[in-house]
């Protein structure tokens, strides 16, 4: 029997989501088109972004479709750097445990990049804002991170940054049906979301932006989704993302109630074994729980649990395949033995009491041997 607890890498498709597609494929016709068809797949398309819209507490004309988090997030890297460079405000500020895909991202831009400490539970303070340099134009600081679940305190830095005219971005794609998100009530300026996170199709995501948002295009073609993102619209995809977020938000308070419950119960079983702890602090997601595993290689926990039938991961999915010591938990400052012996357990609409059983019938004897194997 499988137990699923990666949801953080991919939630599994919502069945809700996989029959509005159904229904969306079988519209034929270019949203861009002018002829009968192609206007009637540009109202499926345009249902989809205002339903979108509403469950992440936006307006319809700021949801731009993207293929994903990934590429919603380097929009804003690529054109908030170019417009900064344009203006007089080089740097591109981030927070030291971003996705890869904002880390990366100004990583590449040598010293126009600059970074907003964090504290060991990967929190980044506000008051670090005050002491970024002058020419600074955008910081980004993701909502909910994605490999401790540590929520950040989103409204304070928008504060914080206002004060000093900088826009702010924050990557929402964990956070979105797991904590309360409203694009509007953060005063963000950009924000990023993907659909397979919860429970809709790989392949489709958003930036949402105000459209005054200090951003320059970086991508050309035919101007589709305000010229940020050119290329035909994949509406059926548009349609089981908004289908999976609206179903996600209106069952948040229900969902985090009960993953709440889920993660307690994980995480109080799993600190049994000696040499184990959780990482992330008070606040965070009731959907991740990151744990170190003193003495172990997270590689070897991994494969162990996963002959089990129990999956989980050893950090961001998207540097999976490659693992090396989690910058994540380097950032965070518990050193590089915890940045390679820490596991995360991600948990969604289909996790039971169940699949934590799973887990910590065989826990004990998976650190032990673990530990023998190191």
């Amino acid at each position: 029997m499988s137990h699923y607890l990666d949801h953080a890498a991919s939630a599994p498709l919502r069945p809700e989501a996989l029959e509005a597609m159904a229904s969306a494929f079988e519209v034929v016709g270019n949203p861009s088109s002018l002829h009968r068809s192609g206007r009637r797949a540009r109202a499926l398309l345009e249902d989809a972004r205002e339903q979108l819209a509403v469950a992440a507490g936006a307006h319809p004309t700021e949801v731009i479709f993207t293929s994903g988090g990934t590429e919603a997030d380097q929009l804003v890297v690529r054109g908030g750097a170019a417009w900064g460079l344009a203006h007089g405000r080089p740097r591109f500020a981030a927070s030291t445990v971003e996705h890869p895909a904002v880390a990366h991202g100004v990583r590449a831009l040598g010293e126009q990049a600059t970074w907003l400490p964090v504290d060991a539970d990967g929190t980044v303070r506000p008051a670090a804002v005050a002491e970024l340099p002058r020419d600074v134009a955008w910081a980004s600081v993701m909502w909910v991170n994605n490999e401790t679940g540590t929520i950040q305190p989103i409204r304070a830095v928008v504060e914080a940054c206002q004060r000093r005219g900088i826009a702010v971005h924050t990557d929402a794609v964990q956070a979105l049906g797991h904590v309360p998100v409203s694009f509007a009530d953060a005063g963000v300026d950009a924000m990023s979301l993907s659909g397979h996170k919860v429970g809709g199709p790989v392949g489709i995501g958003a930036l949402v932006a105000k459209r005054d948002a200090p951003l320059a295009v970086t991508s050309h073609g035919g101007g589709q989704e305000r010229r940020f993102r050119s290329g035909t619209a994949p509406v059926a995809l548009a349609v089981g993302f908004a289908t999976a977020a609206d179903l996600a938000v209106e069952q948040r308070v229900t969902e985090a109630a009960r993953l709440t419950e889920v993660r307690r119960r994980l995480a109080d079983g799993v600190l049994t074994v000696p040499g184990v702890r959780v990482n992330g602090g008070d606040d965070v997601s009731p959907a991740i729980l990151h744990v170190t595993v003193d003495d172990t290689r997270a590689d070897d926990v991994l494969l162990l649990l996963d002959a089990h039938g129990i999956d989980c991961s050893t950090g961001s999915a998207c540097t999976a395949g490659v693992h090396q010591p989690s910058e994540v938990v380097l950032a965070m400052g518990l050193g590089e033995a915890a940045a390679t012996s820490s596991v995360r357990f991600s948990f969604g609409p289909g996790t039971s009491v169940a699949d934590i059983d799973a887990v910590l019938a065989v826990w004990p004897d998976v650190v032990a041997r673990a530990r023998s194997a190191s």
